[in-house]
């Protein structure tokens, strides 16, 4: 890849919280298309990070880079456009209570005021119906819903504005075992469909088997490692032995292979009845 093909550049980022260095000379590039896990032990980091890449955080040192646009020295309107052009999944979905399931995905729109009212119905149940959730799930309200609905819902809203970037935030925890893979599932459909380009916090190694292209390692208060799982698994570092231990043999191609291959069903293929496939004809 090329740097023309940066979609994300972090260039000798120094971070200091409360007196503390969080991260220092810290370098990371993220490419289009591409699926980056975030991978490190408690206090490495990873949230920082994430802040960063969000423009919550400007770092002391160094520059962050999003879409070519430089996050914390842009004008306040820029800034906003380069929002627009990425979604974010919080690890706890982030859902309002007070709102049912149709108007927490029909927010962003609202704020926006980007479509006509005509069209937030339409794109709405789209985005439901992308996400695996059935029209009758939008009159409900979050208290209702299963772990794997909230994550749903919430990657529904993540995804309202068609964003081209998306930041999921441990997007499987609190999930059961058979949760976690539907929603991994669903995952892999939508990167492929929508052409997104996916950074991720992560603790889980199913996942990081299922959908991540190359694997960050945070450590020492920089990316340690960066590079396709089956040789970041290979790290001589503590870290990297302890999370992958008991994990190694399938960290091969061809288990890789095999493992996704057997993700690849339609048992959650979570489709977009005809009538909604026409909303977004019509929108477009």
């Amino acid at each position: 890849m090329n740097r023309s093909d940066a979609i994300i550049e972090v260039d000798g980022v120094t971070t200091v919280l409360d007196g503390h260095v969080i991260h220092r000379g810290l370098n990371l590039t993220v490419y289009r298309g591409e699926v980056m896990a975030l991978i490190g032990g408690s206090g490495s980091g990873k949230t920082t990070l994430l802040r960063l890449l969000l423009g919550l955080e400007v770092p002391q040192a160094g520059s962050v880079k999003i879409f070519g646009h430089p996050l914390g020295r842009c004008a306040a309107r820029d800034l906003e456009r380069v929002r627009y052009r990425w979604g974010v999944l919080f690890q706890h979905g982030a859902l309002f209570s007070a709102l049912n399931v149709f108007d927490n995905i029909a927010l962003p729109l609202r704020e926006l005021n980007s479509v006509p009212d005509s069209l937030v119905k339409p794109l709405v149940m789209l985005k439901l119906a992308q996400v695996g959730l059935k029209p009758a799930d939008a009159f409900k309200r979050p208290a209702e819903l299963s772990g794997g609905m909230v994550k749903r819902v919430s990657l529904a809203r993540a995804l309202i504005l068609d964003p081209q970037l998306l930041f999921l935030d441990e997007p499987t925890a609190g999930l059961d075992p058979d949760s976690a893979k539907q929603f991994v599932r669903l995952l892999r459909r939508l990167r492929q469909e929508l052409g997104l380009t996916v950074v991720m916090v992560t603790h889980d190694v199913d996942t990081l088997f299922a959908v991540v292209d190359r694997v960050a390692v945070l450590a020492e208060q920089r990316i340690i490692a960066c590079g396709p799982l089956a040789e970041v698994a290979r790290l001589p570092h503590a870290f990297v032995r302890n999370f992958f231990l008991g994990h190694l043999e399938r960290c091969a191609e061809d288990d890789l292979r095999r493992f996704r291959l057997s993700l690849d069903d339609t048992s959650d293929d979570g489709g977009v009845p005809a009538l909604l496939r026409e909303a977004e004809e019509t929108h477009h």
